[in-house]
């Protein structure tokens, strides 16, 4: 499989993933080791003190983070291994996009970041994980291939 079509193929498995259904956001690669999710933070994702909940803090870091260390594995889906979260404001109702960046490891282990950047590019989080190389191949996830059916 070409890198592109590796690529395209994993921007297909993230829209087709169910729980993409209750965090509706948009993953673009735009090259091996990159990756982007664009999201929009309403006021039905809040806690109690008028903010987004951590959740999305999460989703969103771990997401990029992980399509970014995934789209350098073109036979496996990788599972995340661990993740740290680095919080540094609030954020109300607003678009957000979180940037993943691989950082290192080629076979089995990957490392990589991800900054998550407010309407101005204003850094609002950060975070850090490990992925590992799984059993699942790729080929045969619904939508990595072929797309939706």
């Amino acid at each position: 499989m070409s890198g592109e079509t590796h690529l395209r193929g994993l921007e297909r498995l993230y829209a087709e993933a169910p729980v993409n259904r209750i965090f509706r956001s948009r993953l673009t690669i735009p090259e091996a080791g990159k990756a982007e999710i664009r999201f929009e933070v309403t006021p039905d994702m809040f806690h109690a003190a008028g903010a987004a909940h951590g959740t999305i803090y999460f989703k969103m870091l771990d997401d990029a983070a992980f399509y970014a260390a995934n789209s350098m594995v073109t036979d496996a889906f990788v599972l995340t291994t661990q993740f740290n979260l680095f919080l540094t404001r609030p954020v109300k109702a607003e678009p957000l996009v979180a940037v993943g960046q691989w950082a290192s490891g080629h076979r089995r282990v990957l490392i990589a970041e991800s900054r998550l950047l407010d309407a101005d590019g204003e850094e609002v989080a950060r975070g850090q994980g490990t992925f590992m190389r799984s059993r699942i191949l790729l080929k045969d996830l619904p939508g990595y291939v072929h797309g939706p059916a």
